[in-house]
């Protein structure tokens, strides 16, 4: 039995301590606004927070999560209202969708590291993380609009 906190609920499965954590949050618990994509950490739909770092859970093994602090997507924030949130609604950067809750991940990390990063620092926070209908310039611009509304919420 491996226990960890996914989205601030104590949780108990009963998996093979190599079992990916990708497998275990969508298999398992249902938390399917992690995406499976190549498997191998290349693409970066499947990142999600590991004690506020950003991992690619395809390839973290559910071992590694025990007894640490797992976030979601479904777990950003309740009400859909964190600013990388906000801001990808507002500039609409969503085209298929299916990266996207990677990419917000990544830049939800690099915000709370970097209140406000040049095109430099997003184009190396977000090197892992790839979409096939190519919304970079979107995803780009959504950032520093999500700095911005961070800077303002305080």
């Amino acid at each position: 039995m491996i226990t960890l906190t996914v989205n601030n609920k104590k949780i108990n499965v009963d998996v093979d301590p190599d079992t990916p954590l990708l497998w275990v949050l969508r298999e398992h618990l249902d938390l399917m606004g992690v995406k499976y994509g190549c498997g191998v950490a290349q693409c970066g739909a499947c990142v999600v927070h590991l004690n506020g770092e950003a991992v690619r859970s395809c390839v973290t093994k559910i071992s590694r999560a025990a007894n640490q602090q797992v976030v979601t997507i479904e777990g950003l924030s309740e009400e859909g209202d964190h600013p990388v949130q906000k801001a990808w609604v507002e500039l609409d950067v969503v085209q298929c969708g299916y990266c996207q809750a990677g990419q917000i991940m990544s830049a939800a990390v690099l915000l709370k590291e970097n209140k406000n990063p040049t095109d430099a620092d997003i184009d190396a926070a977000m090197a892992g993380n790839i979409c096939r209908c190519g919304t970079y310039v979107r995803v780009r611009q959504a950032i520093k609009r999500a700095a911005e509304i961070q800077r303002n919420a305080k």
